[in-house]
């Protein structure tokens, strides 16, 4: 039997301890919360949306997307959909999301929880690590209750998102004292702030766009959804989707913009549509007409970037002026000048680089026995279950190698 330590009990941690005790290991957990599985409880709303049904690449980002298309493959998806199906989690999808059929994230908590008792899992709760050494071929760990010893070390600490379940990115510095190279965690699925002059005049206004991502002058990409409008700039999960360009970006020092297209519905030329639109509410000033369009502060908004008066009627509009309206509809500008910090970010854009990494086995290429797993490594997904599937596969992963590893000493 062997010995197996595993820092941070979150979703990757949970799922290694489950698969490498099940070869009967000694496995044993340290979680510095008081409860395992903290964050699974507000990821989707509180219903855990733990899997997508596209596991497509487009979906992730890394310095080494190449890497990522290795780990999140088909194959392990559906070892993923095997291992939630055996533990007892009766799911269903809504729009690609898988959630459990309870929508509740306590299913999915509890379902974890029991199934790591079941095989002989010892949790340790409140419990710091404070310092992490070789030991020969293993390790010690120091925490603030006893000294701990193993002969496989899993890493699974997470980033420095969301520091109120329990992250604040240790386990990067331990890594880094054995040699190993941290792309900078910067905050991804974040909300973003920008130094537009009316932001307080658009906040609380929740309303379906078209967002455009320029990063030096050139658009990068795009996302279609919710956005809200916020007396700091913008949310949403639309927003979220673009903030990894976006934090990567601005510190790099590269200027940011997002074109917002407010009738994403106009998939036609837009200035006809409109002038057809008018011709049935001539008897309307543009700005009463435009509310039948949008939220009525947006509407002042538009007119006030543009200098028209509400009671004007469209009919009596420059050309210049239909222009320029248009293009407020289609194509309205915000600089982008930062997003909001790691407290609100789900997770970190940035982390351990996966060119030290086995895809594989999760283990350290320099490092015999450590394993890599989770929120520390340099992957982060869009909003959708992407970032809970590379926790679940790089802990199967990591377990499953650890247990096969055993096997054979």
């Amino acid at each position: 039997m062997n010995q197996v330590v595993i820092i941070g009990g979150g979703a990757s941690g949970i799922v290694s301890g489950i698969f490498a005790a099940r070869e009967d290991n000694e496995v044993i957990i340290l979680e510095r919360n008081s409860e395992c599985l903290k964050k699974i409880l507000v990821t989707g709303n509180g219903k855990c949306n733990f899997l997508n049904e596209s596991y497509s690449i487009n979906n992730y980002h890394s310095k080494n997307i190449d890497i990522v298309d290795r780990i999140i493959s088909s194959e392990n998806i559906n070892l993923v959909k095997d291992f939630f199906d055996n533990i007892g989690v009766v799911s269903k999808v809504k729009n690609g999301c898988y959630y459990p059929f309870s929508n509740q994230a306590t299913s999915i908590k509890n379902c974890l929880i029991s199934e790591a008792l079941r095989v002989g899992v010892k949790i340790i709760n409140n419990c710091l690590v404070t310092d992490i050494r070789k030991d020969g071929s293993g390790f010690r760990i120091v925490t603030d209750k006893d000294t701990y010893k193993c002969s496989q070390l899993v890493l699974a600490s997470g980033s420095f998102a969301y520091p109120k379940t329990g992250s604040d990115g240790m386990g990067y510095s331990f890594l880094e004292k054995f040699g190993h190279s941290i792309i900078k965690p910067l905050p991804a699925l974040v909300q973003l702030k920008s130094n537009f002059k009316y932001l307080k005049d658009w906040s609380g206004v929740r309303t379906d766009v078209e967002l455009r991502l320029f990063e030096d002058g050139k658009c990068i990409s795009q996302e279609e959804g919710e956005v809200q409008l916020t007396d700091y700039g913008i949310s949403g999960i639309c927003t979220f989707n673009l903030s990894h360009y976006v934090t990567r970006g601005l510190d790099e020092g590269r200027h940011e913009v997002i074109k917002i297209n407010f009738v994403p519905f106009i998939d036609t030329l837009v200035t006809p549509w409109i002038d057809q639109y008018m011709k049935k509410v001539s008897n309307k000033s543009f700005g009463e007409a435009l509310e039948g369009i949008l939220n009525y502060k947006l509407v002042n908004i538009i007119l006030k970037v543009n200098n028209i008066s509400s009671d004007k009627y469209y009919i009596d509009l420059t050309k210049d002026e239909k222009f320029n309206l248009i293009k407020s509809l289609k194509s309205f500008e915000i600089e982008i000048i930062g997003s909001k910090s790691f407290d609100s970010a789900q997770v970190c854009n940035g982390g351990v680089s996966l060119l030290e990494i086995n895809p594989v086995t999760m283990e350290s290429l320099l490092i015999d026995n450590l394993y890599i797993i989770g929120e520390l490594l340099d992957v982060n997904g869009n909003c959708g279950g992407y970032n809970l599937t590379n926790c679940w596969i790089s802990g199967m992963l990591a377990g499953k190698s650890i247990g096969d590893k055993c096997d054979k000493s």
